[in-house]
């Protein structure tokens, strides 16, 4: 390996945050060299490529791969670097951005963000957390294993509306129709059979933007937060909902709250979601990663 001290790579998804993305690394860009580093400023013309980019620049030593984008770039760059010696710094341009919230990291101020970097460089300012694996990929926050995953599958096959109102128009679509699902679970070698609205594995507390479906989760405890919504009706998951935003719904009566080591998670024609992309379909075994992944912060 070529060590490159003094050396980072700064890779983007130009289109995150509804075009704000390529904006934002402008900023940032700017800020990193006037502090002196050397930065390789890439970015994919898709995410494979993409993907390809950072592991190479991992491969030649960079100190830091810092991601300008939202949580799904979080995803891409953490594909390669997990268990390296890399630091991941983050440069948030999404819409929901729950890593950078994560962190404590300025979501509006690229600038800032870039500042963040620069002295998390120089002063050795490196947060080791954990990861949750399934195989070779790796997620930050939370999969998605029930009606939010169904939800994001329709969303994804609709090309109109653009943005938020596209979800809410898909909620509201699978809302009509949706059913609880029956659930297989292991939890540490448990094994449940139950019905559920939904089963999130937690390795931070939130996903989509502020959704504290896993309330508690810590990102360095070496264990996932496994909560299970039970049935309930569609208007108490109405009414319920307003409640993720503050981490409230943990005294609802249909809420179940489990942390493993492992979980496996099965249950028909669902395909699971992780840092709000789509991670594979059902059944899922998940493990929690100690200590796989160096953040500055």
């Amino acid at each position: 390996m070529n060590e490159r001290a003094g050396e980072i790579a700064l890779i983007t998804n130009p289109t995150s945050g509804r075009g704000m993305g390529g904006r934002v690394r402008d900023t940032a860009l700017a800020r990193l060299r006037a502090a002196g580093l050397t930065v390789r400023n890439l970015a994919g013309r898709d995410a494979g490529e993409a993907l390809d980019l950072a592991r190479q620049c991992v491969d030649d030593g960079v100190e830091a791969l810092v991601v300008c984008g939202g949580d799904g770039m979080v995803h891409l760059g953490v594909q390669a670097i997990a268990g390296t010696r890399t630091a991941l710094g983050i440069i948030p341009a999404g819409t929901g951005n729950d890593v950078a919230r994560y962190f404590d990291l300025p979501r509006t101020d690229p600038a800032a963000a870039a500042d963040r970097v620069v002295d998390g460089l120089a002063s050795g300012q490196v947060r080791t957390v954990d990861l949750a694996r399934s195989g070779s990929k790796y997620f930050v926050t939370v999969m998605a294993a029930g009606f939010d995953a169904i939800v994001n599958e329709r969303a994804n096959r609709m090309t109109w509306p653009r943005g938020q109102m596209r979800y809410n128009i898909a909620t509201l679509a699978e809302l009509r129709t949706f059913k609880p699902l029956a659930y297989t679970l292991d939890l540490d070698g448990e094994q449940r059979r139950l019905e559920a609205m939904l089963v999130a594995v937690g390795n931070g507390p939130s996903f989509g933007g502020g959704l504290r479906i896993t309330e508690g989760a810590l990102l360095d405890d070496g264990l996932l937060d496994v909560v299970i919504i039970k049935p309930m009706s569609k208007a108490g998951l109405i009414r319920t909902y307003p409640r993720l935003f503050k981490g409230t719904h943990v005294t609802h009566p249909q809420y179940e709250h489990h942390r493993v080591r492992s979980v496996t998670v099965a249950a028909p024609g669902i395909v699971a979601y992780a840092d709000g992309e789509r991670f594979g379909a059902l059944p899922v075994t998940v493990e929690c990663v100690p200590g796989a992944l160096r953040v500055l912060s």
